[in-house]
């Protein structure tokens, strides 16, 4: 079988690699390489498209490379994202490995809350696909990512914060055709204070954000850092029609991680490939 397009990759032009320069340069060729190694048709790279110093964050939030970018007022300050240098670097990377479909994209963070400063970054309309993600909330104290928030509040009302600002993202944005990562609160659950993270807990807010989504006609990825066999199953109920897939790679050796098992999760749920890899799954039956 034919593996879909890894359409989350990240490579050197995404700031929390540490960007151009850094201990990350390179990536997206040793990306490309390992692309064709697997085997893999087609893959997008889609560098973080996020506003600097609009959220907080403290030095245990951060991975050793990114704290650095933490200035004085403890916010996430870095450079914007150099899209003039990226677009020629994926144009370098098609010339060198014309075998493989390499698309352009960005992984729009907030867009609802960003739209204008993030248009004076990047023209959207020059790269292939959008992802729209969710990953800092404020909850009174500033907006922060997940990880932070659960030490301040009860992981119950971050979760369900999260889950309740995707409608509000959803309607605020255009700019975006694929909810990423839907599953991002739950990658960092605290299991230690909180026990396991039970989904039946929170069904019915996951519920209500994925409705959202679907009549907004977008696509969800799924995305393969981890299978969860309730997210497409409550997608497909809540009206879902199509699907991506996405590693979420920052590492070469990270790109379609687990592929094989989402796919065939997902031909479980009803989702059936387009004639490329680059088309969304679309749901054709029901379960």
């Amino acid at each position: 079988m034919t593996l879909p397009a890894d359409s989350h990759v990240h490579s050197e032009w995404s700031w929390d690699t540490g960007g151009p320069g850094s201990h990350a340069d390179g990536r997206m060729r040793a990306t490309c390489e390992q692309a064709v190694r697997i085997g893999l048709g087609a893959i997008y790279f889609t560098e973080h498209l996020d506003v600097p110093d609009t959220w907080h964050a403290e030095p245990q939030d951060l991975m050793p490379h990114q704290q650095d970018f933490l200035n004085d007022a403890g916010r996430v300050e870095f450079a914007p994202f150099d899209a003039a240098g990226y677009l020629a670097a994926v144009d370098r990377m098609r010339h060198e490995f014309p075998e493989l479909h390499i698309h352009t994209g960005v992984e729009f963070g907030q867009p609802h809350l960003w739209g204008d400063r993030a248009a004076a970054i990047v023209d959207l309309d020059l790269v292939d696909r959008v992802l729209g993600s969710l990953h800092t909330l404020d909850l009174g104290d500033g907006p922060a990512e997940p990880h932070t928030l659960f030490r301040k509040h009860d992981p119950a009302e971050v979760m369900n914060a999260y889950l309740e600002q995707i409608p509000a993202m959803v309607e605020g944005s255009e700019a975006f055709e694929v909810f990423t990562h839907i599953d991002y609160a739950v990658r960092l659950w605290p299991v230690a204070t909180a026990g396991p993270f039970d989904p039946r807990a929170f069904e019915d807010p996951f519920r209500r954000a994925m409705r959202s989504v679907a009549e907004a006609d977008r696509a969800l990825e799924m995305n393969t850092r981890r299978l969860w066999s309730w997210i497409p199953q409550w997608w497909a109920d809540s009206g879902g029609k199509a699907v991506t897939f996405g590693s979420d790679a920052h590492t070469p050796e990270a790109i379609a991680s687990n592929f094989p098992e989402a796919t065939a999760m997902l031909e479980h749920f009803g989702f059936e490939p387009g004639s490329t890899p680059e088309e969304f799954w679309v749901r054709s039956r029901a379960i």
